[in-house]
């Protein structure tokens, strides 16, 4: 009977350890876009955050932005799935007023200004299945020139009198999207 014990016991060893090195193996590689994510506030010791954006980095390498992001059509604003923004208090977005959630964030590039868009619709993959009767609010901001070129697709926020900036630069573009506390 010890025999048969330990003879069980092996084999269910060596099952586990076989399927746990064939397991180990299948990491995908880092993706080309990794997932980032922005707050506001950005320091990490304030855990109270007004704003968060999680969204996928693309990197020009050697193209342009409007190659990768073309003026006057819907982009995802950013790479892979589409951008996410969730706001923990409502918030006045131009002048529209957004209940604290989980939103889309699509913009619409154009050479002198580009149109910001926050959709109902989440969960979704790149802007394929943008649908413009699920918008929430639109702000258009003008296009600014970086201080210096943004080689990877990045997004920043900054405190301002009456709530926050966020700042999403790539290449030699900037713009700046204002969100208003109420």
């Amino acid at each position: 009977m010890k025999m048969k014990t330990l003879l069980s016991t092996f084999t269910l060893a060596l099952v586990m350890l076989l399927s746990f090195n064939v397991s180990a193996q299948d990491f995908p590689d880092l993706d080309k876009s990794p997932m980032d994510a922005a707050t506001f506030p950005g320091s990490y010791k304030v855990s109270d955050k007004l704003i968060k954006v999680i969204y996928s980095r693309p990197q020009l390498k050697g193209r342009t932005v409007s190659k990768l992001a073309p003026n006057d059509a819907v982009w995802r604003t950013g790479a892979n799935e589409a951008t996410e923004i969730t706001f923990y208090e409502t918030m006045l977005f131009g002048s529209t007023k957004v209940k604290a959630g989980t939103y889309s964030l699509f913009t619409i590039p154009g050479e002198k200004e580009w149109t910001i868009i926050l959709s109902s619709d989440t969960n979704i993959w790149g802007a394929y299945t943008y649908n413009k009767d699920n918008d929430v609010a639109r702000v258009t901001v003008p296009v600014k020139l970086a201080k210096s070129p943004v080689e990877v697709f990045s997004i920043v926020f900054e405190e301002s009198k009456s709530g926050a900036i966020m700042y999403m630069g790539w290449g030699e573009l900037v713009v700046a999207v204002p969100f208003t506390k109420l």
